[in-house]
């Protein structure tokens, strides 16, 4: 491959830099700026040497021409800052969730089609090995009819995260752990079972009500379109450490669980000619200092970035999967939007 794409990453905190590690570590890509109000001596971002600039706009109007825009800023002001690259012409890559509400959302994909630039969402979790086998399973008919599904995610969110004046725990830049801290499940979910309907859920706050202005676990129930029932538990609550990224799948013809901490091994397969899988699992997690999150796939997602930009292979992620992501969230959400962290609306 002979050209050469150029990145520019706005957000420098932790995933961000590994954004920029992983673009200034592949061969056809090169980082031309780093961009975040703090400044690049407290941020470390010396290594890099590149420019750093303290706004978009800054960047925008500096003259230094990038193919695309990697954002990985709070959630909140992802909607905006892709529309504004995309109305100067850049392409932009945008960690999850790619709004935290659908109207914004849609209005990246108006701004992306009148510009004829690619928004690249980042799930990386579809790149892990275990999640592609359940993937391969279902598209494949294997395991027939689904009749129950149950996703649960049980991590630990504490003091560590949610620190005083911080955007976390927000409604306008957090959005909420589905959004934050669950969207990847939630996009795992669809991907591999598709739409689903009829949601009912109820929340609780059991450890934030101080630190956070929602929820922090909730229990959730819809259908599939394509027919079965399921539910998503989730919670920021668990003692010290996170517990399990799960998908329990009960079907006609066998039953599946796929979990570990980051839905990263294959815990049962008992399905109708079909052995348990000997599958590499997933090692590598992201570290976001003192604790961590999903898998660490990030290097295939910029890899595909690049290639289907130059034309050599197809988009893995397209906008309108991201959007699907949001609206799902917000039907969620949809009736406890207002006063979300009120004892009246929470149990605990």
């Amino acid at each position: 491959m002979s050209e050469v794409i150029k990145f520019a990453i706005i957000g420098c905190g932790h995933i961000g830099k590994r954004h920029a590690e992983l673009v200034e570590e592949h061969p056809d890509a090169k980082l031309v700026a780093t961009i975040d109000p703090l400044s690049s001596e407290s941020l470390q971002l010396s290594k890099f040497d590149v420019p750093h600039f303290s706004s978009l706009a800054e960047f925008l109007s500096s003259g230094i021409v990038v193919d695309v825009v990697n954002i990985c800023t709070p959630n909140g002001l992802h909607a905006k800052q892709a529309i504004d690259c995309l109305n100067n012409g850049v392409h932009v890559v945008i960690e999850k969730p790619v709004a935290i509400n659908l109207a914004d959302a849609e209005q990246i994909l108006v701004a992306a089609e009148k510009a004829g630039k690619r928004v690249f969402p980042v799930v990386q979790n579809r790149y892990s090995t275990v999640i592609k086998w359940l993937k391969n399973l279902v598209v494949n008919q294997q395991l027939g009819q689904i009749h129950l599904l149950q996703l649960n995610c049980f991590w630990n969110r504490d003091d560590r995260y949610y620190k005083k004046g911080s955007w976390r725990g927000t409604l306008a830049l957090d959005g909420g752990p589905l959004y934050t801290q669950f969207s990847h499940f939630i996009d795992v979910l669809l991907w591999i079972f598709g739409d689903v309907k009829n949601i009912d859920a109820k929340f609780f706050n059991f450890n934030h009500r101080d630190t956070t202005e929602f929820e922090d676990s909730g229990i959730v129930t819809f259908e599939l379109l394509s027919g079965g029932n399921g539910s998503i538990n989730y919670s920021t609550s668990v003692y010290q450490n996170n517990f399990e990224s799960s998908i329990t799948v009960l079907a006609e013809k066998g039953t599946v669980k796929i979990g570990g901490q980051y839905m990263n091994n294959i815990e049962y397969c008992q399905v109708e000619g079909i052995e348990h899988p000997k599958l590499k699992n997933q090692e590598n997690f992201n570290d976001y200092g003192g604790y961590t999150g999903s898998a660490s796939n990030h290097q295939q997602v910029i890899d595909n970035v690049i290639r289907s930009i130059v034309g050599s292979e197809n988009q893995d992620v397209y906008l309108n999967e991201g959007i699907q992501v949001v609206k799902v969230i917000e039907n969620i959400y949809k009736n406890t939007m207002v006063n979300r962290n009120q004892s009246k609306i929470f149990l605990a």
